[in-house]
């Protein structure tokens, strides 16, 4: 098979072969669009939530955070007046932290420039923070119905297919060329619906793998199809190389007026998880053993940290990263009086119940649920 871009198939060049393709995936659109809460109130605060909530994530996941989070933040002021940490708490689980982070800066230049209404001028929307291409023309066409392409992983897909596209549609010359395509593609009126449509196509029948061609109602429209190279296309999409790395965790608690505590403080900024809270763990950096990890926290807390046994493993991925991460039970090698001392800055002692109202990573909340669950093998310190 080729690895550059062959001549392209000229049919979507033509007038005709665009609108009659258009008409038939607006007609299976209109009977075949899932109801989700943003298309039955698509006003741009509503659709630029969901944008971003489901970048890298599938809706049915995104749906019961999007629920909760409009009931916190039904408007633009309170997501800007919203504090950081409870923002955290709703996004938490959804992962790529960085996206609530820059909703929250982007709130507030909403606020600070347009009067707290989202602008719907898209150069004004492209510099807001987080928002890119993509983005911006998801959120005005969907809303406003702005003649503006949109070009995500679905589009991607079922674009390249159509016009069997056998170059890596993020390389330079194809990515370029699925814009144009794109853009060549939208409706004089009626761009939103569109662009929803071809995503729509993407998510429930022109699936990455095994796509259900026979359900497809642009069947005949399609190059990929008409060749039987719907399993080549996409072209190759460079995937990420895990790193298998080791980390440790340790879960340090004290008895105070008859509650237990745990040790835990907020992630610093620049790092992984920036703004969550977490047990004890270094996360710039491997530790080789579990002792170098005490090592690590003895340097924190400026007081000597035994480890102890081994609670429980949890394996999940972040980044370039595959980590296996071994909880352990942990005490100050000297008790008199250390566990009672007040932890130097950003340490805290917090309870269980505090942990429920703080917002987590998603091992952060493993952890809390076992100590929950299975609190007889944590020894406090009295």
């Amino acid at each position: 098979m080729p690895t550059e871009t062959p001549p392209h198939h000229d049919d979507w060049q033509r007038t005709r072969w665009r609108s009659e393709l258009r008409r038939k995936l607006l007609d299976w659109f209109s009977t075949h669009a899932r109801e989700l809460p943003w298309r039955s109130d698509p006003t741009p605060y509503h659709v630029w939530v969901s944008e971003i909530m489901l970048q890298q994530t599938q809706v049915a996941t995104v749906l019961p955070y999007y629920q909760r989070w409009m009931e916190s933040f039904p408007t633009i002021a309170e997501l800007a007046a919203a504090e950081e940490s409870e923002l955290m708490r709703h996004w938490e689980g959804l992962g790529y932290y960085r996206r609530v982070r820059s909703m929250h800066a982007a709130a507030k230049k909403i606020m600070a420039d347009h009067d707290g209404r989202f602008p719907l001028d898209y150069d004004q929307v492209l510099a807001l923070p987080g928002v890119g291409r993509y983005t911006a023309g998801a959120v005005l066409s969907i809303s406003s119905d702005a003649k503006l392409p949109v070009l995500e992983g679905n589009t991607q897909r079922v674009y390249s297919r159509w016009i069997a596209l056998r170059a890596s549609p993020t390389e330079n010359a194809g990515n370029k060329l699925l814009w144009e395509f794109a853009t060549r593609m939208l409706p004089r009126r009626g761009s939103g619906q569109f662009n929803q449509a071809a995503m729509e196509l993407g998510a429930l029948v022109c699936l990455p793998k095994q796509p259900k061609c026979d359900q497809c109602p642009v069947q005949n429209h399609c190059r990929a199809a008409e060749l039987q190279l719907q399993s080549e296309i996409p072209g190759k999409i460079k995937r990420i190389k895990y790193e298998d790395r080791t980390e440790f965790a340790l879960i340090l608690s004290r008895r105070s007026r008859g509650t237990t505590q745990y040790l835990a403080r907020p992630l610093p900024d620049g790092g992984r998880w920036a703004g969550l809270w977490d047990f004890p763990r270094c996360t710039h950096a491997t530790t080789e053993s579990v002792d170098a990890a005490a090592d690590w926290l003895s340097d924190q807390l400026g007081a000597k940290i035994a480890p102890g046994v081994r609670l429980q493993t949890l394996r999940h991925a972040v980044t370039k990263f595959r980590i296996s991460l071994h909880v352990h039970q942990a005490s100050f090698a000297s008790a008199a009086g250390v566990a009672k001392r007040k932890p130097p800055e950003p340490w805290q002692w917090v309870s269980l119940d505090q942990i429920r109202t703080l917002p987590l990573s998603v091992t952060g909340r493993k952890i809390a649920k076992f100590l929950v669950d299975d609190p007889q093998p944590i020894l406090p310190l009295r």
